[in-house]
C-alpha cells in the first residue's frame, strides 16, 4: 500500500464509523452489522499491508486524527448500543427462566 491509499483507508473507516453512529440511533441494527462488516475489511486489508508503509509527520497527525474520530464514534455507538443489549439480555435471560420453571412444573 502507498501512503495515500493507507491514508484513505483510514478515511473510509471515520466515514463508516460516522454511519454506524447514525445507524445506532436510528436502531438500524442490521445496518450497523453491514457497516461494521466494511471496517472489519479495511481493518484486515491494513493489517496486511500498512506495515511497509512510512507516513511522515504530517500524515500521521492525519492518521492519528482518524483514529480519535473513530474512537469517539465508537465511545457514541457503545454509548446507544448498551441500553439495547441489556434488554436484550433480560428478554433471554427471562425467556431461560420461564422456560427452567415450565420445564420443573411439568409445563413443556
Amino acid at each position: 500500500m502507498t501512503n495515500v491509499e493507507v491514508l484513505s483507508a483510514y478515511a473510509a473507516m471515520a466515514a463508516l464509523t460516522k454511519q454506524m453512529v447514525a445507524a445506532a440511533t436510528a436502531a438500524d441494527w442490521d445496518g450497523l452489522e453491514g457497516l461494521e462488516q466494511q471496517v472489519s475489511s479495511h481493518v484486515a486489508q491494513l493489517r496486511d499491508n500498512e506495515a511497509a508503509v512510512t507516513l511522515d509527520a504530517g500524515e500521521r497527525q492525519q492518521k492519528l486524527g482518524l483514529i480519535k474520530q473513530m474512537l469517539d464514534d465508537d465511545r457514541q455507538i457503545r454509548d446507544l448500543t448498551m441500553p439495547w443489549m441489556a434488554q436484550l439480555s433480560k428478554l433471554i435471560n427471562n425467556t431461560g427462566t420461564e422456560r427452567r420453571l415450565a420445564a420443573a412444573y411439568g409445563a413443556v
